[in-house]
């Protein structure tokens, strides 16, 4: 698990294509004290198993499902990356909570300064924006960061300068690509209202299966969520 706190800007050393697959090499000093093969390092907000390492980088395969989701396929050498190491469990939680898995992208159509903050305007699909809210998070490229406008196009966040500095967003331009994860939240809130007992691939009953007391087929419903506080 990820928090949309990026640590470091690394460089892509080299990408080796497969057929349909890629591997990756990153140049990522500024983080490789602690960083064994197997450990999870989110790239661009991907998360990825590093397959070597040493004291200047890491290696990671990238999966077909992985090219078609996120922009990763787009990286050649030279490329910056967000990077940001799996997060322990002494850390601190400073963003929201990021799995590292790509809904999908989206594409920078603008951006405009207003006094020390960059707002920054992406474009993508309604398949996205229906899990996007006013001041709810989203993960660009792995970075967290809070919704401050959104319409059936696009959305806006602002930058402070801080996060301008140490993340790659403003070194892009217009038209570029960025990865999107969503709240997380907000999708397994859909998939419980949405959820149909009947279809159960196990076909057990609800006697056999839970207590009474904890029913599946609940009286949760939109207004009882919005007289809860939660919408």
């Amino acid at each position: 698990m990820f928090t949309g706190i990026v640590e470091t800007i690394g460089t892509i050393e080299y990408v080796r294509e497969g057929s349909k697959s890629a591997v990756l090499s990153v140049a990522a000093p500024d983080i490789m004290d602690d960083v064994k093969i197997g450990d999870s390092i989110a790239v661009n907000g991907v998360c990825l198993t590093a397959t070597t390492v040493s004291k200047r980088g890491f290696t990671a395969d990238v999966m077909p499902e992985t090219l078609r989701r996120s922009n990763l396929g787009m990286l050649k050498k030279g490329s910056p990356v967000n990077l940001e190491r799996a997060l322990p469990a002494n850390g601190r939680f400073g963003g929201h909570i990021v799995s590292g898995h790509i809904d999908g992208t989206g594409r920078i159509s603008f951006f405009k300064r207003e006094d020390n903050a960059i707002w920054v305007t992406v474009d993508t699909e309604p398949h996205l924006l229906k899990y996007i809210v006013e001041k709810g998070s989203i993960a660009i490229d792995g970075v967290s960061l809070t919704v401050a406008y959104v319409d059936s196009k696009c959305f806006k966040v602002s930058l402070i300068p801080h996060t301008s500095d140490v993340t790659i967003i403003t070194k892009k331009k217009v038209g570029d690509t960025v990865n999107l994860e969503n709240d997380i939240v907000g999708k397994y809130v859909e998939k419980l209202l949405g959820y149909d007992l009947s279809r159960d691939v196990n076909n057990r009953t609800r006697e056999n299966s839970f207590d009474k007391t904890h029913d599946r087929n609940s009286d949760l419903t939109m207004n009882t969520l919005f007289e809860n506080g939660f919408l």
